[in-house]
């Protein structure tokens, strides 16, 4: 183009098959499913470990729990 102005991508028309947004489509949504599936993964590490801490504190209340009744059947049991 000698001599014009501008770009000639401004100018003529962008062709934009059928096919070529059906691949544009596809690509996009491969992103999207990947980045979906990054954020799920980051998600079951955090209910895992949510899960682990709430198993200790069970396990911490029922411990504490169980010493207190073994200290009050040792008190009453004779001497």
């Amino acid at each position: 183009m000698a001599g014009g102005n501008g770009s000639r991508f401004l100018k003529e028309p962008f062709d934009w098959t059928r096919d070529h947004r059906f691949e544009a489509t596809e690509k996009i949504m491969q992103v999207q499913f990947l980045a979906v599936e990054r954020r799920l993964e980051r998600i079951e590490a955090m209910i895992i470990g949510v899960e682990k801490r709430m198993w200790m504190t069970v396990f911490g209340v029922v411990g504490v729990i169980l010493s207190q009744a073994v200290q009050s059947i040792l008190q009453f049991s004779p001497k």
